[in-house]
């Protein structure tokens, strides 16, 4: 079997506003793949459609060959996006806990919890209570407690969301080394920057509806040849108001030009000599977050808590 996860032409609505629409997305076996999009732009909702927590109204789900994942949920390590502790437990405890949840006990579960406390750095934290762990430690150890039972898959919904950089990057390279074992990964954010890094492939919804899918080089390809960066000796200011400039960046003796589709970058560069003496110029394909911006129409943050109806806010 070629792929972890299936989704063929998904629904959901919620009375008259469509969560999801008409969505079809294929995740291969052993990769990581970034599901980006802005908020409310129905990633949640599709995940918990994929977790059988909510149901579509139509289309097809597929997970690890099975049309619920409830019928193979040890197989599967999901974090949600709301995430709670028993803050009465230790941690140790909560991970035994849910480790017996999923199938572990004995000698086995003690060496994957003390291996997974040690990896995140709380091994010396095992015996406090979650109360006393400060945010980042707990989501941390919510980390571990997903991937305790090693599964072969593993969606995690805006995983590094209120982290700091050193955990970021710690949680990153826990991703890179569940990838190199096999597991394949989905997770959910709107940071551009973790999705070029991390993915072997990314999916791009907004209003509910697939935008761009594919491997990072590939999405960048299709938009190659639309970034231009200069620099002069003169005046580049001129630039910014040339028919097919999309956006541009000028301060003195450089700029950073977005191009409309079809314009000739050479046309660009003649406009610049008629004014300046060249330093350099390059022809560039635009970073992950400027095609995002320009895909999702210019606004990163397409629907408010306020714009979304009552039932999308508490589903999600």
């Amino acid at each position: 079997m070629s792929e972890a996860l299936a989704i063929e032409r998904v629904t959901k609505r919620y009375g008259q506003f469509v969560a999801v629409d008409e969505f079809s997305l294929r995740v291969p076996r052993g990769q990581v793949l970034g599901f980006l999009g802005p908020n409310g732009a129905g990633k949640t909702t599709t995940i918990r459609m994929v977790m059988s927590i909510i149901h579509p109204d139509s289309g097809s789900i597929s997970v690890l060959g099975h049309p619920r994942a409830s019928e193979v949920k040890d197989r599967i390590g999901y974090l949600p996006e709301e995430r709670g502790l028993y803050r009465k437990m230790t941690v140790r405890e909560i991970l035994e806990y849910i480790g017996q949840l999923k199938g572990l006990h004995g000698a086995a579960l003690r060496q994957r919890i003390d291996e997974g406390l040690e990896r995140v750095g709380l091994g010396d934290w095992k015996r406090k209570k979650v109360e006393a762990l400060s945010k980042g430690m707990q989501q941390k150890l919510q980390f571990v407690a997903t991937i305790l039972h090693q599964p072969e898959l593993l969606i995690l919904d805006e995983p590094f969301s209120g982290l700091d950089p050193l955990n970021t990057h710690l949680l990153e390279q826990l991703v890179e080394e569940l990838r190199a074992a096999g597991t394949t990964v989905l997770f959910s954010t709107h940071q551009m920057n973790q999705a070029e890094r991390l993915c072997d492939r990314i999916a791009l919804i907004n209003k509910g509806r697939l935008v761009i899918e594919g491997t990072v080089p590939e999405v960048r390809s299709r938009f190659a040849g639309r970034v231009l960066v200069i620099d002069a000796e003169g005046d580049l200011g001129h630039l910014r108001v040339l028919p097919g400039v999309v956006s541009a960046q000028v301060t003195a003796g450089h700029a950073r030009l977005e191009l409309d589709e079809g314009v000739e970058p050479n046309s660009i560069l003649q406009s610049a000599l008629a004014r300046a003496s060249i330093l350099r110029f390059e022809v560039q394909s635009p970073s992950l977050q400027e095609i995002f911006v320009k895909l999702v129409g210019g606004v990163p943050v397409n629907r408010s808590l306020s714009e979304r109806p009552a039932a999308e806010v508490a589903r999600g």
